[in-house]
This record gives C-alpha cells, sequence and structure tokens, in this order.
C-alpha cells in the first residue's frame, strides 16, 4: 500500500525525491503518513482538497478486501 501511495504521490510533485510514506498500525486501523517537500503540499492536497480526497478514495477501494481501516494524514 505504501508503494501505492509513494506511486501516485511522485508523479504529481515536482520533488519526488522528498516523498516519504509511513505506516502506523493500530488495531485494525492501518494510518499512512505523507510527507512532502513544503513547495509540493498545495499539489498534493489540491484545490479544496480534491487531490487528496481522490488519493484516500483510490486507498479505500484498495484496502477494501484486507477488513480494515485505512487512514492517509499529509503532513506539514
Amino acid at each position: 500500500m505504501t508503494d501505492l501511495i509513494q506511486t501516485i504521490v511522485t508523479s504529481l510533485v515536482d520533488h519526488p525525491e522528498n516523498v516519504v510514506v509511513t505506516e502506523k498500525e493500530t488495531g485494525n486501523v492501518l494510518t499512512y503518513q505523507l510527507t512532502v517537500h513544503q513547495d509540493d503540499l498545495g499539489k498534493v492536497i489540491g484545490k479544496q482538497g480534491r487531490i487528496a480526497k481522490a488519493i484516500r478514495t483510490v486507498l479505500f477501494a484498495a484496502a477494501s478486501h484486507e477488513n480494515k481501516r485505512v487512514q492517509l494524514e499529509i503532513m506539514e
């Protein structure tokens, strides 16, 4: 799942070498923390959060067969 996030985000940003995805598991909840370059933060979030919402939708669809909840946190 981290590879999926990294693949999506690196195609959006200008500084793909600064994309870092970390995974935390608490019970049945997987939390992915995404850190990008400060200049690329707006590109990952998008206007009114549309790109971030689209990334989360893809994650929910990919994790639906694992019976776990997935969260994506975009760190500053």
